[in-house]
């Protein structure tokens, strides 16, 4: 992140169009026009210093613009909530009780996450608060900042302490040595409703998520996603868009970690509006995940035009990269990031930074392709970069050869399982199948209905692309 960037520490990602709007008005008196969304679910835009306490004053909703690093804003997957897979008991309305009690700002990096959704980062924190299956209680891994490894606290986190443990183990955090010291020190200062833990984390490998355009959201609801390709968002735009959500009754407006943004919510007598609204703007949904799979530094233009260089040389040579995500990274020493693919740029070396070199890449991808194993594999190092097409393509590959793998304790991580094929009809904007197998329940449409008889009229039943959209593939079967 550049130096010069200030934030607004928008909790868990959430806000209501209310308060964005109340941001915005704020922020346009400055005379700025757009604005980023940062990898911690914040706002991020430049802003002289000198101006923070003026432009503060102005905000009815009391918002805070913090210039300094030391702050952190919360992540959590309540924009996953209700929308892609989630643990049974845990609710968006949860979420938002536990974001409510933190009544400070915190410092060191926190996550509040559901381990059955990919979207948000579970292990990215210093303390991540990860979902268990007892109802209302939660795993805790650590990893300090002084600590090199992470370690799970030895019990369960009931959700109405979280904020108390949190700010404890900040008050204290710069002295802990290790799991024992914190747990026996919080112990003594705090009462809390901890929990047994009965069996250990086992988070699922689960496939990164379409998380762009209107897509349905139970019978009559639906959910909108937007993406914008250089992270720059209009704030006209975003003003306007807060006034169709107020207009609307929609409550919640979601930041993603991929700077993208969600709400949820939609009823389907304001789709036509939504529809409307969206191409009166010229905003373009349903952007090939070559494009939307990447986490890139903010306002980082070389990054940038580096992730551009790579998605046209995938286009051109009709790579498939779903599933997987993609990271670019300026510090080689910190590795804190959550795609499953990552390229560093190395540093050029000490003796000839008064001279123009042309850079140098490593690759590297976690074990698995999988980010929730936290064990980095290089892949290649000090490569140039017309090399890194072909070493992302190889990747792409290697993933799809062990997607779907069952690995024993003993058993190599790339060793497949044998498997066959069954011809579907995939939806290309979203991916949901149609198996003629089962038909399609909720379009009364019966199983063993072939596809080229299927009305010209049918639409696909998650984001309703036209029958002309899907195109025949095989599903591989374990």
């Amino acid at each position: 992140m550049n130096d010069d960037l200030h934030r607004i520490l928008l909790k868990g990602g959430v806000t209501s169009p209310g308060e964005l709007k109340d941001i915005i008005t704020m922020l346009e008196t400055t005379g700025l026009t757009e604005i980023h969304f940062g990898s911690r679910q914040d706002l991020l835009f430049p802003l002289d210093s000198s101006k923070e306490e003026q432009l503060e004053s102005i905000s009815t909703f009391n918002a805070d613009i913090i210039g300094e690093r030391s702050y952190q804003n919360i992540v959590c997957s309540y924009v996953s909530a209700d929308i892609f897979q989630m643990t049974h008991w845990l609710k968006g309305s949860t979420y938002l009780y536990i974001l409510e009690g933190f009544d400070y700002l915190p410092q060191l990096q926190i996550n509040i996450t559901d381990p059955k959704q990919r979207l948000v980062p579970i292990f990215s924190g210093h303390l991540n608060f990860i979902a268990s299956e007892s109802e209302d209680y939660w795993y805790l891994n650590i990893k300090l900042p002084h600590w090199s490894q992470s370690v799970f606290y030895p019990v369960l986190i009931y959700s109405w302490d979280i904020t108390a443990i949190s700010k404890a183990i900040e008050a204290i955090h710069e002295t802990v040595t290790d799991i024992d010291d914190l747990f026996l020190r919080m112990n003594k200062s705090l009462s809390t409703n901890n929990k047994n833990i009965e069996k250990a984390l086992k988070v699922p490998f689960t496939t990164f998520p379409y998380y762009e355009g209107v897509n349905r959201m139970g019978i009559d609801q639906y959910w909108l996603g937007l993406y914008w390709r250089n992270n720059r968002y209009d704030l006209a735009f975003l003003k306007e868009f807060c006034g169709f959500c107020l207009d609307n009754s929609i409550g919640k407006i979601c930041i993603t970690p991929w700077k993208s943004f969600v709400i949820k919510g939609i009823k389907q007598d304001s789709r036509p509006e939504l529809e409307r609204f969206l191409g009166q703007w010229g905003i373009n949904v349903r952007h090939s995940q070559l494009e939307m799979n990447w986490h890139v530094p903010v306002d980082d233009k070389e990054a940038l035009e580096l992730k551009k260089f790579l998605v046209r040389s995938f286009d051109q040579n009709d790579i498939s990269t779903y599933g997987l995500t993609f990271g670019i990274s300026n510090d080689v020493g910190k590795r804190s990031h959550f795609a499953a693919i990552i390229i560093e740029k190395n540093e050029a070396p000490t003796l000839v930074k008064d001279f123009e070199v042309r850079p140098t890449y490593n690759v590297l991808h976690f074990q698995d392709f999988d980010p929730n194993t936290r064990k980095y594999l290089t892949h290649a190092q000090d490569v140039d970069k017309i090399e890194l097409p072909g070493l992302l393509m190889e990747l792409s590959k290697i993933y799809f050869d062990q997607l779907g793998t069952v690995k024993g304790p003993q058993e190599s991580a790339k060793k497949a399982v044998e498997t066959t094929t069954k011809q579907v009809y995939q939806c290309l904007s979203c991916l949901t199948v149609y198996d003629e197998t089962y038909g399609d329940e909720k379009a009364n449409i019966s199983p063993g209905t072939r596809f080229n008889d299927l009305s010209e009229q049918y639409v696909c039943p998650v984001c309703d692309a036209p029958k002309s959209e899907f195109r025949e593939t095989a599903l591989a079967l374990t």
